[in-house]
């Protein structure tokens, strides 16, 4: 067997760090979030000895750990990495054998959207830790779930977040005829270890996507922080994200961008005038005049 090599990967959050593995972990996600939850992995047990370590995800092909703010990645990422690497490579157990083996119940149901083309399928488990969004079968290539999908004529569009799948149709098909398989699929999908998401893929934007958002004005940055702490939430129920993608202070409107359920939804712009909008201005008072909403 060739040595374990690892990649590391900044994430969105800044608490966070992927450790790409090139060989395989496990055939699904499993994550700890303390030493004694972490029995089932002696590996995830080894790195809680760390005292910084927060959580443990242990995906298919990678790991992702979470940090406490006593210390910054970049103090520590390579001498965690040599860590996990030195104890890969010296045969160290990632899972016991009892949690390697055993296939754990997915339970999934399904949730309907304001968008009527939608349908969110909810998971009794963490799927991705970032956003996903394919649109078409040439995005979702290589990418696992959303490819398998893609595969049915009548999926038009994929949006993947913590632990749902929101599912937009055409009209070559009603949802009271394919939901019940569809969501079958998908929990036997996951059920029989099939991989999620990829390395191949390329998660959306965050919410606070601007690169440096300190480069940004006061009123932006505050646009930004009331659209993750008030908005963001209300939309990812219901299948959805919006993402913050500018703001003219000359104008005083503000754009956003949105994904997943949200993407072309009768409902959005009355959500948008009467929701987003009142409440923007409310917070910032005539600092916004409007906002403006585009499909992601």
């Amino acid at each position: 067997m060739s040595e374990y090599v690892i990649r590391l990967e900044a994430m969105s959050e800044p608490s966070l760090l992927k450790f790409h593995v090139n060989q395989p972990l496990s055939k699904e996600n499993h994550t700890y979030t303390n030493i004694d939850e972490a029995k089932a992995s002696p590996l995830a047990q080894q790195l809680f000895y760390l005292p910084f370590i927060k959580s443990v995800q242990i995906l298919p092909e990678a790991l992702i750990l979470e940090r406490f703010s006593i210390v910054e990645w970049d103090d520590v990422k390579d001498e965690v990495a040599q860590q996990v690497v030195e104890y890969l490579n010296a045969g160290g157990a990632i899972l016991s054998e009892t949690e390697s083996n055993s296939m754990k119940a997915i339970t999934l149901y399904a949730e309907v959207t304001p968008n009527p083309a939608v349908m969110k399928f909810v998971a009794n488990k963490r799927l991705v830790d970032q956003m996903y969004e394919f649109k078409s079968m040439e995005e979702a290539a290589q990418t696992g779930l959303a490819e398998v999908l893609f595969e049915k004529s009548f999926v038009s569009q994929v949006f993947l977040d913590e632990n749902y799948v929101s599912v937009s149709k055409n009209e070559s098909a009603e949802w009271d005829e394919i939901t019940m398989d569809l969501r079958e699929f998908i929990r036997d999908y996951i059920t029989n270890g099939g991989i999620v998401v990829s390395d191949t893929a390329t998660p959306v934007q965050a919410v606070t996507a601007p690169e440096n958002t300190s480069e940004l004005d006061d009123t932006s940055q505050e646009i930004i922080t009331i659209l993750e702490q008030y908005v963001k939430p209300a939309v990812a129920m219901d299948g959805g994200n919006i993402l913050f993608q500018s703001y003219n202070p000359d104008s005083k409107v503000v754009s956003v961008i949105l994904q997943g359920a949200c993407s072309g939804c009768p409902s959005s712009t009355y959500t948008l005038k009467n929701g987003i909008e009142q409440m923007l201005k409310n917070m910032l008072g005539d600092k916004v005049e409007e906002v403006f909403a585009m499909n992601g």
